[in-house]
């Protein structure tokens, strides 16, 4: 699988599954301009997905009757397959929450959405990994001190799912090894091998006794 992460502006890219960008892209879209035609942002990146022949996921913030969201708009090959939503949100923050994981299936493999605050909380990881994700891609406006790429190179060798991240300007890719790449160039094209390893793991757990019956 390759990813692409764009940290600038649309161009032409190279051969790949997926391209991510960050906020920077469709920057604010509201939802009243799109459906009434003043604007069409999610169609472009549609146009976007099918020019390239990829999927195309790109970082947005998005407002509904005076919400505002942080938000990533999903498309493959042409088609708009949905928004997904940061489902956290910090007090003092001036965004409202979502209220789904975001997972889809785009190109042959599945694909889970993080997105800003999600990254802080790992069940959200945990869940997409369950269901069978190849990838995850995270979205952030910036790496804030580092502490984001620490937490997605855990994620990934923790769940078993490699992750790519677009933070502000720098490009960051952790493997389930455990190692992790960055970039600051304006595209980077990142390639992992799709792989589905599974380690048996037992655990002793107290209660739900068999009558009659008693481990020790």
């Amino acid at each position: 699988m390759k990813v692409c992460v764009v940290s600038g502006g649309a161009q032409k890219l190279p051969a790949c599954d997926i391209a991510l960008f960050g906020f920077n892209y469709l920057g604010e879209v509201d939802y009243e301009s799109e459906l009434t035609g003043k604007t069409d942002k999610f169609e472009e990146a549609a146009r976007l997905s099918r020019a390239n022949g990829c999927t195309v996921v790109c970082g947005c913030k998005t407002l509904s009757r005076g919400a505002l969201r942080k938000s990533a708009a999903v498309a493959d090959r042409g088609k708009l397959l949905g928004i997904t939503d940061m489902n956290h949100v910090f007090g003092g923050e001036d965004y409202k929450s979502g209220a789904y994981l975001g997972l889809y299936s785009a190109g042959g493999y599945k694909l889970g959405l993080i997105i800003e605050n999600d990254l802080y909380f790992p069940e959200g990881f945990r869940a997409l990994a369950s269901c069978g994700c190849n990838i995850i891609l995270a979205v952030m406006e910036s790496a804030q001190g580092g502490v984001p790429p620490l937490l997605a190179r855990a994620y990934a060798y923790l769940y078993g799912v490699p992750v790519i991240m677009s933070a502000g300007n720098i490009a960051f890719f952790a493997e389930t090894s455990g190692e992790v790449a960055s970039s600051n160039q304006q595209i980077t094209l990142f390639e992992s091998d799709v792989q589905n390893n599974y380690r048996l793991v037992s655990a002793r757990l107290r209660g739900l006794e068999d009558e009659g019956r008693a481990d020790y």
